[in-house]
């Protein structure tokens, strides 16, 4: 009988179904988390992090590059990551680490090269990625394809270590929140809404874009080149690319929020309850 494995979403909770597919002795036929649905009779896991520390103890003890290959691979945006992990688990617990020399082996080519997406993807929002001022904290969003958060958020905190800031990943409806002197946490967030600028604010956005415009050599134009360097799907989340709204401040009755966020925002200093778990010693 073809089983798939319904788990909670979590990095644990993968680890959990790795870890059950080993002891019930069956190869699965999938993995789905939350409300996705399966074609094949479900096995529901529930996270257990005994079980998932010992799978990841043994990765790790064959090889440290793996653990590394597996954390990372499962914040990427490739479909049925779940199973090329697994793949790639098994593969390392059958013949040990050598196959990771191969980038060209069929287990370990998807996951190489989808990590590595995941790696251009935070390079380009280390530069991309725009925040506000909003009462004295920080407040940027972004739209990206992989779960970068986990890997985003450090950067940023090295730079902005004496200021609280929050980024909200609207792809993946979570936000990672800062408090000068304590660790970043991550939290799911549904939705977000940020408050049109102060005077200061909005002043400050206005430089900006006229800094932006300025620069510009208006004859050496290449719209092809630019989106080469600056993919257009980071457009809507950068103020230089904003309409002339975006600029008005609070007392205006035209202004308006951040760019497309659809609305409502706990305090930056009261994150939200827990939600699934990103891999370990990333945050």
């Amino acid at each position: 009988m073809e089983v798939s494995y319904q788990y909670d979403g979590s990095f644990d909770g993968f680890l959990s179904c790795v870890f059950a597919v080993y002891a019930y002795k069956e190869i699965p036929a999938g993995f789905c988390s939350g409300e996705d649905l399966s074609l094949f009779d479900a096995r529901v896991i529930i996270t257990n992090p005994e079980h998932a520390s010992r799978v990841l103890r043994k990765v790790s003890a064959l090889s440290p590059d793996a653990a590394l290959l597996l954390r990372h691979g499962f914040l990427t945006c490739l479909p049925e990551k779940e199973m090329h992990l697994f793949h790639l688990i098994a593969a390392l617990l059958k013949d040990g680490p050598a196959f990771l020399r191969n980038r060209a082996n069929d287990v370990l080519f998807p996951v190489a090269r989808a990590v590595q997406h995941l790696y251009g993807e935070v390079h380009l929002l280390k530069g991309f990625t725009r925040f506000s001022d909003y009462s004295g904290v920080l407040g940027g969003e972004i739209q990206p394809k992989n779960r970068v958060l986990p890997l985003l958020g450090g950067h940023f905190r090295a730079r902005l270590i004496n200021d609280p800031f929050f980024l909200y990943d609207r792809t993946h409806r979570e936000a990672v929140f800062h408090t000068p002197g304590e660790n970043l946490v991550l939290r799911p967030l549904e939705y977000v809404q940020a408050a049109p600028p102060s005077p200061e604010e909005a002043q400050f956005r206005r430089l900006w874009k006229q800094f932006y415009d300025t620069v510009a050599i208006r004859e050496r134009y290449n719209p092809r080149c630019r989106m080469s360097q600056m993919p257009k799907r980071y457009w809507g989340m950068m103020t230089e690319f904003q309409g002339e709204a975006y600029f008005k401040p609070q007392s205006s009755p035209e202004a308006v929020s951040a760019p497309g966020v659809p609305g409502g925002i706990p305090a930056p200093a009261t994150p939200p309850p827990l939600g699934p778990s990103v891999p370990a010693s990333i945050l």
